[in-house]
This record gives C-alpha cells, structure tokens and sequence, in this order.
C-alpha cells in the first residue's frame, strides 16, 4: 500500500523507469519496465532480486557474452492473422524469423550451465519452445535479405525465369531501338532506356516523338521529354506484367500456406515473445545495477533497516557526470529504535537522507538492486507512507500546512506495525508553538500505532521528546562549525543543531542584527543550540581519534607480524647453523675415530718398534693442529681445553687384528657395502685403485675404499625391511589424514598469532592431501585478521590464489584458497 497516489513522481521513480527503459533492446522489454510493481510479498520480491542477481552475474562474470539482438516484438502481426484468409507479408515473417532465433540462442546459452548455477533463470527457460520446424520452413522461402527464394515453390521458380527471359528479350530490343534512334539522331548519345507505370521506355526529344513508333506514357515536368514505348516491345511488356501479376499471387499463396501452418503455434510463440520481453528487462535492471553499482543485500521477512554506506542512485549519477564523490549513508531501524528523528542545518542532507531510504526501499520491494555494502540487511514493509514537498492547492483549497495535517490524518488512521513512514520538515507551515505541540502529538501517535519511520524537522521539542521516548532516536547531520559547510553525514543517537546563527553569518547578514536575535531568543536556547553543536563537534573529534587508533593499531599489527615472521626466519637459519654445525662436528668426529683406529693399526703393525711408534704418533699429533686450527680462526676459546678422543690399544698380541689390505680384499665387484658410521647401503659396481663406484638405489658416487665396509646379505634385508615399515606407516598416515581433512577452517574470535598458527597447520595438512583449494571463515570486522591471513597466504610456496568469496557466499568473510 502506498500513499499518496502519486507516490512515483515524489520519489523520483518515473526516473528510474525510464533510465531502465532507456537500457532495453526491445518493446518487450520496455513494456515489463512499464509493469514494476511494489509488492510486500517475501517470496516474490526474493525471486525478482535472485533473477537479477543471477543475470548481473552473466552479465559480469560468464565466460560467454549473454546473446542479446534481434528481439522484434511479432505480437501484432500475430494476433492480426488470428483470422483465417489474413496472412504475414515478407518483412513479418523475416521478423518472426530473427525472434524466434534470439529465442533459440537464449534458450542454448542458458541451458548449457547446470540448473544450479543460475536455479531463477532456468525457471524462465522452464517451457519454453525454440521452434525448429518453423525457422526451418521460413529458411526454405525466405532467402538471408529476407526476400522470397525462387525455389520456394516450383510454380514460382517457373514464373521467374519466365520473367527473366522477357526482361532479357526486352531488354534487347529496346537496346537495338536505342542504338538505331541515335544513329538518327532522335536521341540523345547518354540517354538509357527507363521505367514508366512499370514498362520499359525510351526518353525522345518532342521534336521527334513522331519519328519513333510506339505509345507515350509520360512526359518530363519541363515537357522537354516524352518517355515513349516501342511498338515492337508492347507486347512483351504486356507479357512482363502479367507474369508480375503471377508473381503476386503465387507468393500471397505461400504466405497464406505458412501463415496457416504458423497460426496453431500462436500462443506457443506469444510464451516465447514474453520470455524475450523478462530478458530484455532483466538485463536492463542487471545493467542499471552495474552503474549504480548495487547488489542484492541479505533480506530478511520483517521489518528492518541496517544500511550501511547506502546511497541515492539518481544523486550518484549526477555527481558522477560532475566527477564528484558521493557521501554514502549508515542508518539502523529495528525493533528497539523504529522512529529517527533527523534535524540539523538547512541544506544539510536531510531530504536527501529522507529520499535515499524511500527510493531505495521502493527499488528493492520492486525487484531491483540496491546501491548498499554487502554487510547490510533490508526488509519488508506492507505499507510505504510519504509527505516531501509542497501540496497546497487552489483548485482543493489546501493550504501548504492543510495538507501535511490531512497527510497526518491518513498516516494515523493506517499505520501499523508494518508502515515505513517519510516526513519530510515534520510539522511546519504554522505557527511554531502548536504546530510543535501537534507534531510532537502526532509522533506520539505514530510511535504508539508501533510504526517505522524517518523524520526530519527543526523543532526543539521533537528532539526532547525522541530523548525520552522509547522507540524513537535522534540523528543529526553533522556540519563543519570550522568551515561554515555541512558534511552531509548522518550521525545517530544525538539531535542536531541548525546552525542559524553561523549560517546567518555566513550569508553576510549585519553581526549587530545577529546579536539582537540571539538577544530575543534567549541565552537558555542560544546554550541548549551551542551544546548540541559541542557534542557534533566531540563526537566527530573523538570519531576521527578513534580512527586514528584504529589506524596505529593496524599498523602496529603488520609492524608485529612483520616482527615474528623476522624472528621466525632467524629461528630458522639458527637451526639451520646448528645442524651444520653438528653435521660438521659428527664427520669430524668420524674422521678422528679413523685416524685414531688407522694410528693403533699402525702400531700393532710396527710391533711397537719406537721409531715406526714415534712417525705414527707424530702424525697424529699432525692430525690434531689441522683440526685445531679451523677452532682458532673462528675466534674459539683456546683456553678450554678440547677434550681428545680417548686411544685404547689392544695389547692382546694373541687376537690377530685385521689389516687394510685383508679389508681391501673382500671389497670386491657386486659386494654389498656400507659407509662406515652411516646407515646408507649399496653395491660396488666398478673398483678403480683405491677407489671404487657404488650404486646407491639409481644414484652413483665414487668412494674411497677405506670408508666402506662389507655388510652380509642379512643385514642387507633387515635395513630393507626397516625402510619398508616406515614407508608403509607413513603413507597409512597420509591415507587416513586425507579421510579425515576438511577443507574449511574457522578462525573467527581468534587473537592474530593463534589465528595464523591455526591456518599455517590447517594449510600444511591441505598441502599434505593434495586439494585444490580451501575455505578460511574470519569475518568481516575491522578486516585486520583478513589482512594478517593474506599477507601469511602470500609466503606461501605452492598457493596460486587468494581471494574473496562469492558475496551470496560470504563476500568479504571468507577467503577461498585456491592450490598450484
């Protein structure tokens, strides 16, 4: 329900249909623009908004352009021929051809994505026929220009080429006529046989119309020309219009024969030309979104408005041209505050916030997008109640403020719980102090019949009372005291100022009649209007501080993760460091233990003879300066003493010990060996001197013969069944961590840090499992947690992609992961 009856024109809606028109390809989809209608209704509204929403999608992000041309509305034709004898001439059915076409292609497109991707679409497509008997028998009479083939009918195929060969006889003669009249000199040398009354001719001076035998048919307007017809052509013109006339007929007769085989898929083809008409709006309505940039808000089955950043769509476009930016608005009605009570400066934004909410409103309740942040939520109102601008009337006898208070009596008499009412300057038009009382009366009314709305006004009392009542909070649009300009942003919870005494100064009136206005009003209102002003100028002092440590606090957190992800690095190379360092303290060790074992070998071979014990001990005193001089130039504490590897020698002279040669000697080709102190086995393939090639699995390496050592077959398979457990557990592992995976995490109402250890062990395990991509939920919030989660994705080696999800998903709350 909607009052007043010209509810459109006030709200700037007739604007908006047309704009919509302006986008359609067709009558057929101008015509759907024309049937916009409000509805209250849940389910309906939800079906119109997916339809568009779907087509914006096509539209923006299928592959494939939506195919959009030939939409020509054969209504009339059809509905004409209903009558049987009537029949659709050349052009009609060349036009039915290419809407039938448009029809097919649509149809195709559509169809080929699952019902799943666009579920609203396909409804429309649900039923519809694409007529292939019927483009294919006007394909076979209708040439590509849209012009009757020769071949449609055998009759007609004889008829022109019967007509071809008069005109060719015709022709002809008149060219040979033609030629003798100048040799005669009767006709001019440039002059060429020409048509009259459907007959060929030829153009003759008067002075010698006599001298060429046939019949004048016409003359030249100056008279200077007769256009005469041969004798010896008469007759076969004569001919060439009567096959004109066959021609005629037999083409009427194959109309009439298709007309005829057409006229029982007439309501079939009006379905077809209604699907047309819902794409070609569609379409305009998804294009219209575009440039308004609007989308379909989350919409619940109550009463409820929670915008954020809406702004007027027409007020957009404007400022666009103009290359200006827009000042979008936030507003909040619920249950607990269901009347805003807006004042503040005059040309302060007021109007235009009253307009914003019941333009948008009426767009959405009719189908359309809506220029709104993907986080806000809309509803549902039965009824939409308005009272902007000026309805005096001579002709009615109302006066300005007569007819707010009859918009008041309608508004009383059917409000309800569901009404969304818009009162522009509530309560104006009279003298102040009963035209406050009556509003403020009024408002009580409003509040107790349990209504929505939005109000505008400058009284004083009107605020007071929003201060005390429940259900209803004041909004002021805020004004910059500093620059003398308002901000055109809207700020809930606290009433505005009007700001006429800067205003007044602004405009240049004398400060000594400011001084004894202020003087008449009184200091009590003067400092009740000066406090207001204070908390707008505080509030927005502590808004832009409390943005500003939003902004620090960002900042510190990226400094921080910058930090830890620093310090991790410096963790990871120190354990980098220190495992070399072992490494390098492990062969070192291995290489002493063998200059140690090697040394006792020695000796046991010299017999403990003192010289050959002295060259062997002076050698390992050798060995132990080069190790202890890499120490000294890395700068180590000489003064600790390095603890020396102990040296045991075997004095049982009874126990042979095994020499270098006997153990050179079992090291032969295809003997299975082993790196001394090492765990790694492999087969000697080739034995070069002192050296010898051992495949170990498919790689090869040269080794010195001194650091292997032969190993049996029984020690061979015991490392080889080790090996294949552990292989086997892991990938038991890997199997069971794949069954287990789910591929989305929630991290919201996390801290930072436990956040992004979270999604650093959840991503590792989908790098584990190997799938294609993965869910992160952190909300919207500030965005920051977004933030510290992307700048993590994006260290991550083997992570194609991050983005936002689909906003019917989520939008901004999730982000999708997508794998190399």
């Amino acid at each position: 329900m909607l009052y007043p009856s010209h509810f459109e024109q006030k709200i700037a809606f007739t604007t908006i249909r047309q704009l919509l028109k302006d986008k359609c390809v067709s009558t057929l989809g101008a015509e759907k623009v024309d049937e916009i209608q409000f509805s209250s209704d849940y389910i309906q509204i939800m079906r119109l908004l997916s339809q568009t929403d779907e087509m914006l999608r096509v539209i923006t992000t299928d592959a494939d352009e939506l195919p959009i041309g030939d939409f020509y509305d054969v209504r009339p034709a059809l509905s004409r021929v209903r009558v049987e004898g009537l029949f659709l001439d050349e052009l009609e059915v060349f036009d039915l051809r290419r809407a039938l076409e448009a029809v097919r292609l649509l149809v195709a497109f559509l169809t080929k994505h699952e019902a799943e991707v666009y579920p609203h679409l396909m409804e429309l497509v649900s039923g519809i026929e694409t007529f292939p008997l019927i483009i294919n028998r006007i394909d076979s009479i209708l040439n590509k220009f849209g012009k009757i083939k020769d071949n449609a009918s055998s009759e007609l195929a004889r008829i022109r080429k019967d007509t071809f060969q008069v005109q060719g006889s015709i022709s002809r003669t008149l060219n040979s006529i033609l030629r003798q009249a100048q040799a005669d000199g009767y006709v001019e040398k440039d002059v060429a046989p020409t048509m009259r009354e459907g007959r060929l001719v030829l153009p003759v001076s008067p002075a010698f119309k006599r001298k060429v035998s046939g019949i004048v048919h016409d003359e030249s307007a100056t008279g200077k020309t007769v256009f005469i017809e041969p004798t010896q052509v008469v007759e076969a013109n004569n001919r060439l219009r009567e096959l004109e006339g066959e021609e005629r007929r037999e083409i009427m007769r194959i109309l009439v024969e298709f007309t005829n085989f057409v006229r029982p898929h007439t309501e079939s083809i009006f379905a077809s030309q209604y699907f047309l008409g819902q794409i070609d709006f569609l379409r305009a309505k998804a294009l219209f979104a575009i440039e308004i940039k609007a989308i379909k808000p989350r919409v619940d089955d109550m009463c409820q408005l929670e915008w954020a950043k809406a702004v007027h769509p027409l007020l957009l476009l404007s400022l666009k041209k103009q290359g200006k930016e827009i000042v979008p608005l936030d507003i909040v009605l619920n249950e607990k505050q269901r009347i805003l009570l807006i004042s503040g400066p005059n040309a302060g934004g007021k109007s235009v916030c009253l307009k914003t909410v019941v333009l948008l409103q009426y767009m959405l309740q009719c189908g359309l997008l809506v220029p709104l942040h993907d986080s806000s939520r809309a509803g549902i109102f039965e009824r939409l109640f308005i009272d902007i601008g000026d309805e005096q009337s001579i002709e009615n006898d109302l006066s300005t403020y007569s007819s707010h208070l009859l918009n008041m009596k309608y508004f009383i008499k059917n409000s309800h719980s569901k009404t969304l009412l818009l009162i522009d300057e509530f309560g104006t038009g009279t003298e102040p102090m009963i035209g406050g009382a009556i509003a403020e009366a009024t408002l009580e009314r409003f509040n107790r019949n349990l209504a929505f709305g939005v109000i505008t006004t400058h009284y004083t009392n009107l605020k007071h009372f929003a201060e005390d009542a429940e259900g209803i909070v004041n909004g002021a649009m805020l004004y910059d005291r500093q620059h003398l300009q308002p901000l055109f942003q809207l700020s809930i919870g606290n009433p505005g100022s009007s700001f006429a005494i800067e205003i007044a100064r602004k405009i240049g009136l004398p400060e000594d009649l400011i001084a004894e206005a202020a003087e008449k009003v009184g200091a009590e209102h003067l400092d009740y209007d000066k406090h207001l002003q204070d908390i707008v100028r505080d509030k927005r002092y502590w808004e832009n501080k409390r943005q500003q440590i939003r902004q620090k606090e960002k900042k510190l957190e990226e400094t921080l993760e910058k930090y830890e992800a620093e310090m991790a690095g410096i963790d990871r190379q120190r354990k980098e460091i220190t495992n070399k360092a072992k490494d390098e303290a492990k062969n070192l060790l291995n290489e002493a233990n063998a200059k140690i074992e090697n040394t006792i070998r020695q000796i046991k071979e010299a017999d403990a003879e003192k010289v050959r014990t002295q060259l062997v001990r002076k050698e390992l005193d050798d060995f132990k300066a080069k190790i202890a001089s890499p120490q000294q130039e890395t700068g180590r504490d000489r003064s600790r003493p390095v603890q020396q590897p102990k040296i045991v020698i075997n004095k049982d002279r009874s126990r042979p010990v095994p020499t270098q040669n006997v153990e050179n000697e079992s090291l032969k080709i295809g003997v299975n060996v082993r790196l001394k102190g090492q765990t790694a086995t492999g087969k000697i393939i080739e034995i070069q001197d002192k050296q010898a090639v051992v495949a170990f699995g498919q790689m090869k390496s040269t080794v010195k013969l001194a650091k292997l050592e032969p190993i049996s077959n029984t020690q061979l398979k015991r490392e080889a069944k080790k090996y294949d457990s552990l292989g086997s557990t892991t990938t038991d592992e890997v199997r069971q961590r794949k069954l287990t995976f789910s591929s989305e995490i929630d991290v919201r109402g996390m801290r930072g840090d436990e956040a992004i250890q979270a999604v650093m062990y959840f991503i590792d395990d989908a790098v584990m499992v190997g799938v294609a991509s993965v869910r992160i939920l952190h909300g919207t919030g500030t965005g920051a947690l977004r933030q510290m989660i992307r700048q993590y994705l994006a260290t991550i080696h083997g992570v194609k992609s991050s983005r936002d999800e689909h906003i019917n998903f989520g939008g901004a709350g999730i982000t999708v992961v997508e794998f190399e």
